[in-house]
């Protein structure tokens, strides 16, 4: 089977429900994000050596995918389950972020993203952010199940943190932001 199908070769796609939509859509952009952000994150566990943050990184791409799929095809019903998951996923992420915060230097300035690999947490938690204000903007269109803006911006604390704790273990110093007048 080959992989290209030539279908979208005018701009087009479709959704899983089969409904046809502008590859240029709020929907395929918020779902576009998701992937970018899913092949970034391969990025990322390409050089994670810290085998829990790694193992949590394959099941948030497994998650990713999941709500990909539901923004590719609509359907609140459909994803209940999903929603579920969704909700205990972002309890877990919080309890991390807790136990991390306590394990991390109290943080009283914003820093500047930097280390080697903690600046490729940084920047997959600023593409999360852009994927949860695109997909903020299609639930203020469209229906969307709330647990993914909850899940989108949770993880963007998730990300944040599995940056610091990486920079602090690899002894890389957070450079604290200091505006110049």
């Amino acid at each position: 089977m080959p992989i290209y199908t030539r279908f979208g070769d005018k701009g087009k796609t479709a959704l899983h429900t089969g409904k046809t939509v502008s590859k240029g859509s709020v929907r395929v952009e918020a779902y576009g994000n998701l992937d970018e952000l899913n092949s970034f994150l391969g990025v990322v566990l390409s050089q994670i050596k810290d085998k829990k943050i790694k193992q949590e990184l394959l099941e948030i791409q497994n998650d990713l995918f999941e709500i990909g799929a539901s923004l590719a095809g609509p359907g609140e019903k459909k994803y209940q389950k999903l929603a579920q998951k969704l909700k205990v996923r972002v309890m877990e992420f919080e309890k991390e972020i807790d136990t991390l915060t306590q394990k991390l230097p109290k943080l009283k300035n914003f820093i500047l993203p930097g280390g080697k690999t903690g600046s490729l947490l940084h920047y997959a938690r600023t593409i999360a952010r852009r994927a949860e204000r695109r997909t903020v903007i299609l639930a203020e269109k469209e229906k969307v199940l709330k647990e993914v803006l909850v899940y989108l911006n949770r993880l963007s604390d998730l990300l944040f943190m599995f940056a610091r704790i990486i920079n602090h273990r690899e002894k890389q110093t957070e450079i604290i932001w200091s505006p110049k007048p």
